[in-house]
């Protein structure tokens, strides 16, 4: 029987998977490019404030792991397209439900943020489960 992986362990492949999706860069480079592809400069463009090096080494590990495609046109200077694979596209639908979630309680997360550091924030009891009493 084989052990489940655990993300909890450092050396877990699922951890890592976790690790790389859950990077800033890697999950607005994915949103970027569900709408379609993409080339670097109009990713670098479209995401503010990401450096240069950083599209660079993030798109690279995404397509490592088998999430985006790169193509290279001969043309001068040369042309680079970056696409999502069918794996990435799996992914960004997941991506695209954390997006609609955020988008939905962006006004609770605000307000929770500004009564926390306000010194306000309510003092919520730990919800007990019916099997845990």
């Amino acid at each position: 029987m084989l052990k489940r992986p655990d993300p909890f362990q450092a050396l877990c492949p699922t951890r890592r998977v976790l690790d790389r999706i859950g990077d800033t860069w890697a999950v607005l480079i994915l949103i970027a490019l569900d709408g379609g592809t993409l080339r670097f400069n109009q990713l670098r463009r479209r995401i503010e404030n990401i450096s240069q090096k950083m599209l660079s080494q993030t798109l690279k590990s995404l397509e490592r792991d088998g999430l985006v495609q790169r193509e290279v046109f001969p043309t001068v200077p040369v042309t680079v397209e970056y696409s999502l694979t069918g794996l990435g596209r799996t992914l960004s639908q997941t991506v695209h439900q954390l997006t609609l979630w955020a988008e939905a309680h962006i006004g609770e997360i605000q307000a929770a943020q500004q009564r926390y550091d306000h010194g306000t924030a309510p003092v919520e009891s730990p919800i007990v489960s019916p099997a845990g009493r």
